[in-house]
């Protein structure tokens, strides 16, 4: 009886411990982009040349006093549910803040300015896991209106959307966010659901992201060099990528003497620093991370993320 008391309570506590490790995303809720085209809210952006029209998400939230009210619904409701949930208008703010040290930012060994875009940027302040995009629509007819909506679960990193949800409401005489809450409602619970079940494959598989290694072509070697430890440098790096990644899980898409892309790139969610404490796990910290491996055979190097979900790392110099 003793052994069974016994191996019952290891039971629930390995299963009290599995409850604390597991985390859910955090979410972000943003008007989606056809929203903000339909009432007026796109700004454009040039991309190195290319003019591309953006979500301009300040002008909205400070424009339409509804939006913010169907966000903080939302919001609400999922925070109801237990997901850590990021602020848009916060995050627009901090942004805000961090314009002026990026417009002064430039490379140490050419000058040249940083070029993101600014959705790109808010995802850095924002960090969260999961875009949660909103599209609605009132319809009035007479005393009463009723609602569509379309919910899309974005993964922040790689932009795939995770999770949907549609519908319509009931005519109500209720306002716009009241409309929303008894919409949603019904759909919510499925829409987490799908959210968690893919969270769940990132926290055991890892998250995915895209690598490239490249060259300067003013250093005077390449990939296929083998004066750094006992193989090519090509095939030195496909092993840092395999201890760095969850399950040594990657992609080698293309490769030559100059080029490396790695694709399907699973990076853990979460590090253990020097101190003991977990950090966020990023595409940020494993070009710091081949940085080092580089290092510890003598090679400088410079990493650079466009996005949350691309790395580009530069082999020769800074």
């Amino acid at each position: 009886m003793k052994k069974i008391t016994l191996a019952i309570f290891i039971a629930l506590f390995s299963f009290a411990a599995l409850a604390q490790k597991a985390k859910k995303p955090t979410i972000m809720i943003v008007p989606s982009d056809v929203w903000c085209n339909q009432n007026g809210f796109m700004q454009e952006f040039n991309n190195q040349g290319t003019i591309v029209r953006i979500p301009d998400y300040k002008k909205a939230v400070q424009s339409d006093p509804t939006l913010l009210q169907v966000i903080a619904q939302i919001n609400g409701m999922m925070g109801e549910r237990g997901f850590p949930l990021k602020n848009l208008e916060s995050a627009l703010k901090t942004l805000e803040k961090q314009a002026a040290d990026d417009n002064m930012r430039m490379s140490s060994k050419t000058g040249g300015s940083v070029s993101s875009s600014p959705t790109d940027e808010l995802k850095k302040v924002a960090k969260a896991d999961i875009w949660m995009q909103i599209t609605y629509n009132v319809n009035k007819k007479g005393p009463k209106s009723s609602i569509q909506f379309t919910l899309q679960g974005l993964d922040a990193y790689t932009d795939k959307q995770v999770a949907t949800a549609t519908g319509n409401g009931e005519p109500s005489s209720g306002s716009t966010p009241e409309l929303m809450q008894e919409a949603v409602l019904a759909h919510l619970d499925n829409f987490n659901s799908t959210l968690m079940s893919y969270f769940d494959d990132m926290f055991i598989n890892g998250r995915e992201v895209v690598v490239r290694v490249k060259v300067w072509d003013d250093w005077g070697e390449d990939l296929e060099t083998e004066d750094y430890g006992d193989d090519e440098l090509g095939i030195s790096i496909e092993d840092w990528m395999s201890d760095l990644t969850v399950n040594g899980v990657f992609n080698l898409t293309d490769a030559t003497e100059n080029m490396m892309l790695f694709e399907q790139v699973r990076i853990p969610l979460f590090y253990v620093n020097s101190k003991g404490r977990e950090r966020a796990y990023d595409v940020r910290r494993l070009g710091k991370d081949l940085r080092d491996k580089l290092k510890e055979i003598g090679l400088e190097a410079k990493a650079e993320n466009e996005g949350l979900g691309q790395l580009t790392l530069w082999i020769g110099h800074k």
